[in-house]
């Protein structure tokens, strides 16, 4: 990648990435762009509407992008309450992003999620190639993602490439509108108020990762070999499995007087029980050598020092 084009860069994981790859291949060669203004990058920077194909090529152009990483789309949660508008959004703005880089021959990343899983879907070390019947809309558009993706890649010899994600955790921003939020408000409730009130019931688990490892196997990805790589679109990627419970634990190892209680959102809950507890990586470790640095104490450290100095708190 030399000069690399995001998309939905105001996001949570955009911010974080727009950030790691102005550091590992310098701040004029990422172009972070989205729908709003941007008022919290401090980044080469241009609005841009995924479903409006010919601003996009129009920005391909003007800035030589030789790879695009996509990430806008509507997550999990805020795509049940607006399927519609998910469909559209993820498809067709996947669609407009895949037909610029055909015809500009372009490299492509972009996301596939556990959400790709569902029913009938082995839950525990879930393989690479299994099963895949979601029951969300958000899951849905991510499988037909990885279809047209490799379809792209057949047909037109388009060099896309994906992963999978679990639950993703991080400190710089908030997440918007995932089933695995809880696990990045349960550190800023522990700080702020010492209790939390989980949404998803004791006992669920899921896979997570902390966002340095997200952003990790998006650059490692995108650099590996291409004669490796066997399946593309989407490789299963994991470093945790862990329960509401286990969070909690884990940072009442540091802050002994936090409290959990639940109240489970059976929308959000319904998601979570149609999700794998656990994947299994091994296709993405042997054909493009992935491995995760952070486990749920290590991430749950880092997560309390981050959000004190964020929150102005005193670091002990």
């Amino acid at each position: 990648m030399k000069k690399i084009l995001v998309t939905g860069a105001l996001g949570q994981v955009g911010t974080a990435l727009t950030k790691r790859l102005q550091q590992e291949y310098g701040f004029d060669q990422v172009l972070a762009t989205g729908l709003q203004e941007n008022t919290i990058l401090d980044a080469r920077y241009e609005k841009l509407n995924v479903l409006n194909g010919k601003e996009m090529m129009r920005v391909v152009r003007k800035h030589r992008i030789d790879s695009v990483i996509h990430l806008a789309a509507l997550l999990s949660a805020t795509a049940e309450g607006k399927p519609l508008l998910a469909w559209d959004v993820n498809m067709n703005g996947l669609l407009n992003v895949l037909t610029v880089a055909k015809d500009a021959k372009l490299k492509v990343f972009t996301p596939s999620s556990i959400a790709a899983f569902g029913i009938g879907t082995p839950p525990d070390q879930t393989p690479q190639d299994t099963l895949q019947r979601p029951t969300t809309m958000y899951g849905v558009t991510k499988v037909s993602g990885e279809l047209l993706c490799d379809y792209f890649y057949r047909k037109f010899g388009v060099d896309t490439r994906g992963v999978r994600y679990p639950g993703l955790i991080s400190h710089e921003s908030l997440p918007g509108g995932g089933t695995t939020d809880y696990a990045v408000h349960i550190f800023y409730d522990a700080l702020l108020n010492g209790t939390y009130t989980s949404p998803i019931a004791k006992g669920t688990k899921m896979d997570m990762m902390y966002m340095p490892d997200a952003l990790n196997a998006i650059v490692q990805l995108m650099e590996a070999d291409p004669s490796r790589l066997i399946h593309r679109n989407a490789f299963n990627v994991t470093a945790m499995s862990f329960a509401p419970e286990d969070v909690a634990n884990a940072i009442q190892k540091h802050i002994p007087e936090f409290e959990m209680h639940y109240d489970v959102n059976q929308n959000l809950q319904q998601i979570a029980d149609s999700w794998p507890n656990s994947l299994d990586d091994s296709a993405a470790r042997a054909e493009w050598d992935w491995k995760p640095e952070y486990d749920l104490p290590r991430m749950t450290k880092e997560m309390l020092i981050a959000l004190k100095m964020k929150l102005k708190q005193p670091v002990r």
